[in-house]
């Protein structure tokens, strides 16, 4: 790999992690276009530490505030003082992050008669020469942005100004929605992470801004999950990416990262989601069409193949 396909990959890496196109699917595509398949999963790994390293900046205050919520949190259990009726607003979203990672567990689950775990199939389908899966994952993708703003539509045909904002608390069921969202997306490439989780904060009548900082945030356990079990597998393979495409990704991931949270915050607040369901069904529409042009005709498409 060149440190210009890195550069490439780490841009794409940085923007899709957070804007909600599906970064998988974005990776995918990319790896299959340039003709690039990164045998070592070290720099895919340090890829998504340079987009955790982004989003932990944007929500530095945010996440100090639960860190102090925890330990207070597991100081008041040991102690018998823990009432679920009073719960601080701090303390009241740390425990709606928890529950809301609950779904993930249901990736570890063995689908009988394959050999495989329900979040094997992410990597069989990301790696393979197929692009079809992750045409219909982003246009899935598209269907679900469509919702969430239709539902905020409605909101605002309903009550004016408070209907517009929204909820600005979780409670169980809506972590639970939005963790079911993150645990689907993280099994089809194509299938954005923070566009479903979004979206599905939105169907459930959360405020735009909450529900964005909530998708950000419980997004940060699923990185570092997914970086440490790709690490774990990492650690027992070769290193065939040289150090300077690695650090080359890296920066460029954890900066267009950084920007790109920016950017969505203000899309958001400023009701340009739409974008997105465009970007993102045509997208979807074009992989499909070239998926199925490779498959009649066994031709690869590439370009800056090296």
């Amino acid at each position: 790999m060149s440190i210009l396909q890195a550069i490439i990959q780490g841009i794409i890496q940085g923007a899709t992690e957070f804007l909600p196109v599906s970064s998988s699917g974005h990776l995918s595509l990319a790896q299959h276009f340039m003709g690039v398949k990164v045998e070592s999963l070290l720099f895919d790994v340090m890829l998504h530490l340079g987009t955790l390293l982004a989003v932990l900046i944007v929500y530095r205050d945010l996440i100090m505030r639960l860190i102090v919520a925890f330990i207070r949190l597991v100081k008041d259990v040991f102690t018998g003082k823990f009432q679920w009726s009073r719960m601080s607003a701090d303390r009241r979203l740390l425990m709606m992050l928890m529950i809301g990672l609950l779904p993930l567990f249901l990736l570890f689950l063995p689908v009988p008669g394959t050999g495989h775990k329900i979040k094997d199939f992410a990597d069989l389908w990301a790696t393979d020469s197929d692009i079809v899966v992750e045409g219909c994952a982003l246009i899935f993708t598209s269907v679900l942005l469509t919702l969430g703003i239709l539902a905020t539509k409605r909101q605002q045909g309903r009550g004016g100004a408070r209907a517009i904002s929204g909820r600005r608390n979780f409670d169980v069921p809506d972590a639970l929605a939005v963790g079911l969202a993150q645990c689907v997306a993280a099994v089809f490439p194509g299938l954005s992470r923070s566009g479903s989780t979004l979206s599905v904060g939105l169907m459930r009548g959360i405020s735009r801004q909450t529900a964005l900082d909530y998708s950000f945030v419980i997004g940060i356990p699923a990185i570092v999950a997914a970086a440490l079990l790709e690490l774990k597998d990492a650690m027992s393979q070769p290193i065939t990416v040289g150090i300077g495409p690695i650090l080359a990704g890296v920066i460029t991931a954890a900066i267009v990262g950084f920007l790109a949270i920016k950017l969505l915050r203000w899309m958001v607040a400023s009701d340009k989601l739409a974008v997105f369901v465009w970007y993102t069904f045509i997208l979807g529409i074009i992989t499909i069409a070239i998926g199925v042009y490779e498959h009649q005709t066994g031709q690869i498409i590439t370009f800056f193949a090296s």
